[in-house]
């Protein structure tokens, strides 16, 4: 989160490197989790336009899951990241399904990715 000087009202926001990182150790470690296919990265951090105010957008794929699409990130605190995220939980089917398809190329991965490969969905 931003973090305010003790000296200055000013608010520094994270650099967008310690943001990057950040999200590889928290991707790391989600993807460790049972039943994780692959966690990626989206938005503007991944395209390099990210800047202060910016958020971290994180798409986690799951094997499945009976969980409602809006109840799923619950599963994936990312109140760790120096900032506030975004986290898309998907089912390997619903990821790999034509409504998607547009945004599985804006994805970089950063755990997993070789199984997404072998889904077709990468």
């Amino acid at each position: 989160m931003p973090v305010r000087s003790l000296t200055t009202s000013v608010m520094r926001w994270p650099e967008a490197a310690a943001v990057r990182r950040a999200a590889e150790a928290w991707a790391c470690a989600v993807g460790q989790e049972p039943g994780v296919v692959a966690v990626g990265l989206f938005g503007s951090l991944a395209r390099g336009g990210w800047g202060v105010g910016s958020d971290a957008d994180l798409v986690v794929v799951v094997e499945a899951s009976d969980a409602p699409f809006l109840s799923r990130a619950l599963a994936f605190p990312a109140d760790a990241l120096p900032v506030p995220a975004d986290v898309l939980v998907y089912t390997a089917a619903e990821w790999a399904g034509p409504a998607l398809a547009a945004a599985r190329r804006d994805v970089q991965w950063l755990s997993g990715a070789y199984r997404m490969e072998r889904l077709g969905a990468g």
